[in-house]
């Protein structure tokens, strides 16, 4: 039962045990029925206008996502795509070491193959060669080459 209901429910409680409003319980019963109505009705008010709000909210984020799209366009596809289940996909990130210091960087697939990469420990600029497979690496997933076992 809803609690406008539930408060009806009281009343006709109220009503059926013939409370006098004469008498001091009576008149403390009348009070409290009273106020519970009022505080039923006002949760009641809330909840519509807490609907309400979700509903502008919802409102707002779809219209939120047609602007990203306009403004970032393809740009968004690319940061998070999804994979077959709808889950987004995690960017695949690479460590590098620098050749001249030795300090690990990390950098994401678009800086390794666009981008000259530069040592944030010392500064030195240097270059990733790509070879190609031979098959006998262990394990690798770009190449059709068996596991060792």
């Amino acid at each position: 039962m809803e609690l406008n209901e539930r408060a009806a429910y009281l009343k006709g409680l109220m009503e059926g045990l013939e409370i006098s409003e004469e008498t001091k319980e009576g008149k403390v019963l009348k009070a409290m029925y009273d106020l519970l109505a009022e505080l039923c009705d006002t949760v009641t008010d809330l909840d519509d206008d807490l609907d309400q709000v979700y509903d502008e909210l919802d409102a707002m984020d779809e219209d939120m996502d047609e602007l990203e799209e306009y403004v970032y366009g393809d740009d968004m596809d690319d940061e998070e795509e999804e994979d077959e289940d709808g889950e987004l996909e995690a960017e695949v990130e690479y460590e590098l070491t620098c050749p001249n210091c030795g300090a690990v960087t990390v950098v994401d697939e678009d800086t390794l193959f666009n981008e000259k990469i530069s040592c944030p420990n010392c500064g030195a600029e240097f270059d990733i060669e790509f070879t190609e497979c031979d098959g006998e690496c262990d394990g690798c997933t770009d190449c059709d080459a068996p596991e060792e076992e």
